[in-house]
């Protein structure tokens, strides 16, 4: 059967189609048919269909309902066409529409800027207060100005028998301009200050002695340099300065140094270096002891650099400190070698970012820096560098908010010949006026300082912003007994308040630690064994209001040290207790 249906199926191939079934299928089919016709055969037969024409399938046309339907009922209702007419009746009214008005926005009024101010002021201890700055624009693209200051007091201290009164005038004139590629500027000033050894030791002299002491020191200051500013250039910037220092006591000094800031490339990197040249040279007439003269002399020259590293929230500058030092009288010649290093990375984006770092130098000292410092150094005085080793710091800082931003961090740092502040012994057969236990002298030792310090910054508002610092300090000498004069503790608190538009305060803090020095006497009177002598921590509170008259004319009040303290800031030099000083502001332009 099945080579009959082969045979049929090659036969007929090309006229028709053979269709071939699945017997199961049959059978299923079969078997169906046979039941609903009630037939008795259930003999299954495979079938051959025979097709004799290809199925050809057409598509008809579809039908659509048209958009707009032919309505022809006749029951259709018809739509009546409407007519509208207006009929206007002229009416009397007296209404008369207001016209629209934009209504106002509230805006703060904008503060005018004055290139120019002048201050003065008068208070207790027949203290003045006088500040003049001045800045004109010659044209778009130069510059020149200048300020005057002058600070005095005749003083008047409580139980002090020598006279303190102290004083200090500046002078700077400058002139700038901006060119298209870079801009200089160059200034030169002069500043004359004088200031009283009023410290005497009141166990060993008197009123009678303190009659043939001429305490006062008078120095003077000179100072001319330069800045270059450079855009889109290798080099970032430039300054030179010179300045001349000295007293009426045939002492003096010069000093010049030279900074420049550029980055050298290196493939596709840059390496930024630091370069400076610090001269000083100067002499004093004596020493303490007797008269023979002190001159000293130093050249530093170094290069320092780093290259800075970034990755996501990681920045890293690795670099190093290369420093050159001469001593032009004892022809000494010394080379050092510092870390320069510095990384901080962003924890919690600015929330709390931490930092580290390992740096060291070579810092040049100078007569001119002693005395801004303490100004009751004697003048005669040994003036040499500073081997700053490595100053090491770890620390955490971010912004809680938009409003509050801290910084906590702990260093250690390692010094050679550091210098300390000490007093002069006590000479009872004095011949100078600075030898009678009332000036101080510098000491250097090899000390190791560890402090940690917090740092928090509030603005409460664009009107109110609050400082708080603070610092606790530990030292290790080397040959001193004590770390003269440097406190165990720093604190410090500012704040500032607009009060209205008219009227603005402000006021601060300032703590002060225990600090050590030593009684030392070199005669028949007093103690012969050195005494060491702690001095006592003291607060500093100072407070100023101000009420602005107009754009340009302010008033101002100020009040130092509230509390009356008679502390010491160094050893027999009391300070001056409650202070007011009162005076008024002038803004203008030419």
């Amino acid at each position: 059967m099945e080579q009959s249906i082969q045979k049929n199926y090659s036969s007929q191939k090309s006229k028709h189609m053979n269709i071939k079934y699945n017997p199961l299928l049959i059978a299923l089919l079969s078997f169906s048919f046979v039941v609903a016709q009630e037939r008795t055969k259930d003999t299954i037969d495979s079938q051959t269909v025979n097709v004799i024409k290809p199925y050809t399938p057409t598509i008809s046309d579809a039908f659509k309902i048209k958009d707009i339907p032919s309505l022809d009922d006749e029951n259709t209702i018809k739509k009546k066409e409407v007519k509208y007419n207006i009929f206007s009746i002229p009416v009397a009214s007296t209404f008369t529409p207001a016209k629209g008005k934009a209504a106002d926005v509230d805006k703060a009024k904008p503060l005018l800027l004055y290139d120019n101010y002048a201050s003065l002021g008068f208070g207790t201890y027949t203290t003045m207060l006088g500040e003049l700055y001045l800045n004109h624009a010659i044209n778009s693209t130069e510059n020149v100005g200048g300020y005057f200051s002058h600070h005095s007091s005749q003083g008047g201290i409580e139980d002090v028998i020598l006279d303190d009164a102290f004083s200090k005038t500046s002078l700077n004139a400058n002139y700038s301009q901006k060119l298209n590629d870079f801009s200089w500027k160059i200034d030169l000033g002069a500043s004359l200050q004088a200031s009283n050894w009023y410290g005497l030791p009141q166990d060993f002299f008197d009123a009678t002695d303190a009659q043939m002491i001429d305490p006062q020191i008078k120095y003077n200051s000179f100072y001319v340099g330069g800045k270059l500013k450079f855009d889109d250039s290798f080099m970032d910037d430039g300054s030179v300065r010179f300045r001349r220092f000295g007293d009426d006591r045939d002492s003096g000094e010069n000093r010049f140094v030279a900074k420049t800031r550029f980055s050298i490339p290196v493939v596709d990197e840059e390496i930024a270096t630091e370069l400076r040249v610090d001269y000083i040279s100067g002499n004093f007439n004596r020493n303490f002891f007797n008269e023979q003269e002190i001159n000293y002399g130093n050249v530093i020259v170094g290069a320092a650099a780093f290259y800075e590293l970034k990755e996501d929230d990681l920045t890293v500058e690795l670099g190093a400190n290369f420093v050159y030092a001469k001593d032009t009288e004892f022809d000494d010649n010394r080379f050092f070698i510092y870390p320069n290093i510095e990384a901080s990375y962003r924890v919690v984006s600015d929330i709390l970012i931490g930092y580290a770092g390992i740096k060291g130098d070579l810092i040049q000292n100078s007569y001119y820096d002693f005395v801004q410092t303490n100004p009751f150094v004697s003048p005669t005085l040994l003036v040499t560098p500073t081997d700053q080793r490595y100053r090491a710091f770890l620390g955490l800082k971010g912004r809680l908010s938009n409003n509050v931003s801290y910084n906590i961090k702990g260093n250690y740092w390692a010094e050679q010949a550091k210098p300390l502040f000490k007093a002069n012994p006590v000479q009872t057969f004095a011949e100078e006026d600075y030898q009678y236990g009332n000036s101080y002298n510098v000491v250097y030792d090899d000390v190791k300082t560890y402090s940690i310090a917090g740092e928090l910054n509030i603005d409460v508002n664009r009107n109110f912003t609050l400082g708080i610092k603070g610092e606790y300090f530990g030292y290790s000498t080397e040959d001193q007994e004590e770390a003269w004069n440097l406190p165990d503790v720093k604190g410090s608190l500012f704040l500032d308040y607009q009060i209205s538009e008219k009227w603005f305060a402000g006021g601060s803090l300032f703590f002060i630690g225990e600090r050590k020095d030593q009684i030392v006497v070199d005669g028949t009177l007093g103690p012969v064994e050195p005494e060491t002598v702690v001095l006592d921590s003291y607060f500093d509170a100072n407070a100023h209001l101000g009420y602005r008259l107009t754009d340009q004319l302010s008033f101002f009040a100020k009040a130092n040290n509230i509390a009356n303290q008679d502390y010491q800031r160094w050893l027999n030099f009391p300070v001056q207790g409650i202070q007011f000083l009162a005076g008024a502001t002038y803004q203008f332009d030419f």
